[in-house]
């Protein structure tokens, strides 16, 4: 809603973003419906098959979801597409990108708009125990939902922890840990660590969540951990994946792939000290993942 009443301000008839999830492209979508603006969405054409869910959704709305179709056909792909899309019509339209990336102001005003999660998440730690959490985690693709609710802790007694992809491996392809694995680098417009090669252009990643497969990360990340205020670390697919069904039996919530990574890690901790109080950033619903976890899942017996 930040972007599309930007939009207005600045006389725009169109919004174009990206999207991998399809989390960011329903609520440009939205947003695009409410202030009666025109809606192109980028969506790597894999992704659009994964997260069909939220493409029904999208095109409901009214939006136009436009395929990118060349490279890996995911987020990075999606990205390279809706630039090249603002550049045929920067006139009249604006990119709402997605997350804390690009140039100068995206990262900025994307954290800005996304402080609420923190925010608020602060106000209801403290209504229900009277504390802060010992730590919080969020998971971390370009990082916006991270740097949402990381922003309202930093100047607080709380351990911070953003939780990467880590795919199925540790080789080239196999993830997306950009701060695990990768080193400063220049992409979609700015510097920050990227995984790249010795040429610096960025290499195939991969993560069983559509919203992760990135491979760079936030500026605003890069120097947090530059500076050790935040700590980051690796949850697996498999990971992921058992943290969502336990949480599906155990609360009733289906998270979104993306969260459940989060949610991987403050399982880990939980299991070696129960003492510590842990605030995850359950950043989307899972409904949106639901065809692609059952077919290749199952019930989730497996993990319970």
């Amino acid at each position: 809603m930040g972007e599309g009443l930007l939009a207005k301000f600045m006389g725009k008839k169109k919004i174009i973003a990206e999207t991998g999830a399809g989390q960011h492209g329903v609520a440009l979508a939205t947003a695009a419906a409410y202030f009666g603006l025109e809606c192109d969405i980028y969506m790597g054409e894999v992704d659009i098959h994964k997260q069909h869910p939220n493409v029904v959704r999208m095109k409901m709305l009214g939006a136009s979801v436009i395929p990118a179709t060349h490279g890996l056909k995911t987020l990075k792909e999606a990205v390279d597409a809706a630039f090249e899309g603002y550049m045929k019509e920067y006139e009249t339209a604006i990119y709402c990108i997605g997350s804390v990336v690009g140039p100068h102001p995206f990262p900025l005003m994307v954290r800005d708009f996304q402080t609420v999660i923190g925010f608020e998440a602060k106000d209801q730690m403290r209504s229900m125990t009277g504390n802060l959490p010992d730590t919080i985690c969020a998971s971390v693709g370009g990082g916006s939902n991270a740097m949402g609710l990381f922003g309202a802790f930093l100047e607080e007694p709380v351990e911070i922890v953003g939780v990467e992809p880590g795919g199925k491996g540790t080789k080239i392809g196999e993830h997306a840990a950009t701060m695990t694995y990768g080193k400063k680098g220049v992409l979609h417009g700015f510097e920050s660590i990227l995984l790249q090669d010795e040429k610096g252009e960025a290499l195939p990643v991969h993560s069983i969540a559509s919203g992760l497969d990135y491979p760079s990360v936030g500026p605003e990340h890069a120097y947090l951990k530059d500076c050790g205020r935040v700590k980051y670390e690796v949850a697996t697919d498999e990971q992921a994946m058992e943290a969502f069904f336990l949480l599906c039996r155990y609360e009733g919530i289906i998270p979104a792939i993306e969260s459940a990574h989060a949610l991987a890690y403050a399982l880990r901790v939980a299991r070696a000290q129960e003492s510590k109080t842990i605030l995850v950033s359950l950043s989307g619903r899972g409904d949106k993942d639901i065809d692609f976890v059952y077919e290749h899942y199952g019930t989730g017996e497996q993990f319970l």
